[in-house]
C-alpha cells in the first residue's frame, strides 16, 4: 500500500506545482494585456497560446460587464484555487487515509 500512498502524494504535489505555475502564467497574461505588447515577442506568444484556450471558453460563458472589463482571468484563477484546495488536498488526505 505504501506504493499507492507515495503515488498519490507525488500526484498531488505535481498537480499543485502545475496549478501554481499556471496561476503565474494567467497573472502575467493579465498584466501584459494592460500594455500594448509586441505580438511577435516569443514570451507574449507563449503567454497567449498557454492561456487563450481556457480564457476563450470562460469568455463564451461569462459576458462582459462593467464597461467591457474582462473577468475571465479572475474566474480562471478562482477555479484554479478551488482545484488546489479541493482536489490536491483530497488526494493528500486519501493518501494519508490509505497509509
Amino acid at each position: 500500500m505504501f506504493v499507492l500512498t507515495n503515488f498519490l502524494l507525488a500526484t498531488a504535489t505535481v498537480l499543485q506545482l502545475v496549478l501554481t505555475f499556471y496561476i503565474w502564467i494567467v497573472i502575467a497574461r493579465a498584466l501584459i494585456s494592460w500594455v500594448n505588447p509586441d505580438p511577435y515577442n516569443p514570451i507574449v506568444r507563449f503567454l497567449y497560446n498557454a492561456t487563450e484556450p481556457l480564457l476563450y471558453r470562460v469568455r463564451r460563458l461569462v459576458p462582459f460587464f462593467a464597461g467591457g472589463i474582462d473577468f475571465s482571468p479572475l474566474i480562471v484563477l478562482l477555479v484554479i484555487y478551488f482545484l488546489q484546495f479541493f482536489l490536491v488536498q483530497s488526494l493528500r488526505d486519501l493518501a494519508f487515509a490509505i497509509r
